[in-house]
């Protein structure tokens, strides 16, 4: 079966194809670019090099979130519209779960940690044994210092990955196991082997049925929520 699958969560951009979980091509830039300019065409040049057409690919998969609100809404429309009419299965990957596994080839405590603003986070807590992962925390949004509190319970180093990397380092007090910049990044390719996961035990949905998943109101939302509580504040 082969998989393509995107991750636009973030400022890295990625997108790969896998068959039977064999890596065939990944392509994944950082450079701040809008990635509803870059992400089609990173599509097209990666299928032009592996000389096949979408409609060859077997399943879609998208990071759905949580991440950028607006970089999850371009993975989920652009997976959305390759995957349009064509009966094809559509997964939608927790983008902490696919950045767990960068480094699960280390057994331990892994934390992705995708940066919220305002001190927050979104975060989940797995283990990796033997590059199996184990959610002990779903994914959640919350504050470096409850984040900080509820590592306290593991008597060991966890391992941190995403681009909330820096600023939770540097506020944790829990033991930080280092770890390269690459492995701190998305990959699509992660992406795609845990699409393969969900297929497998089923978990697809069509093209109309995939949503992202946002885990809190957006910036825009958070704002007129608080414009429209000043307003019935009694004078």
């Amino acid at each position: 079966m082969k998989i393509l699958a995107l991750d636009s969560t973030a400022k890295v951009a990625s997108v790969a194809l896998c068959e039977d979980g064999k890596l065939l091509g990944e392509y994944t830039i950082n450079n701040g670019n809008t990635h509803s300019e870059t992400i089609l065409p990173m599509i097209e040049a990666m299928l032009k090099l592996l000389d096949l057409s979408v409609d060859e690919i077997d399943a879609f998969a998208v990071a759905a979130g949580p991440g950028s609100f607006t970089g999850v809404r371009i993975g989920a429309a652009t997976i959305k519209g390759l995957a349009f009419d064509s009966k094809k299965p559509c997964v939608g990957v927790s983008t902490l779960e696919a950045l767990a596994k960068n480094p699960s080839v280390q057994n331990g405590l892994i934390c992705p940690v995708m940066n919220a603003r305002r001190n927050q986070v979104y975060t989940a807590i797995f283990r990796a044994r033997n590059g199996i992962l184990e959610r002990l925390l779903p994914d959640s949004a919350i504050a470096i210092t409850e984040l900080d509190e509820i590592l306290t319970k593991y008597d060991e180093p966890v391992i941190l990955c995403g681009d909330g990397y820096d600023i939770t380092a540097s506020l944790l007090t829990h033991p930080v196991l280092p770890i390269g910049e690459r492995l701190r990044h998305q990959s699509a390719f992660n992406v795609a082997l845990c699409a393969m996961e969900a297929i497998e035990r089923g978990e697809s949905v069509n093209d109309t049925e995939l949503s992202p998943t946002y885990l809190r109101l957006s910036q825009a939302e958070r704002e007129r929520n608080e414009r429209e509580a000043k307003k019935q504040l009694p004078i």
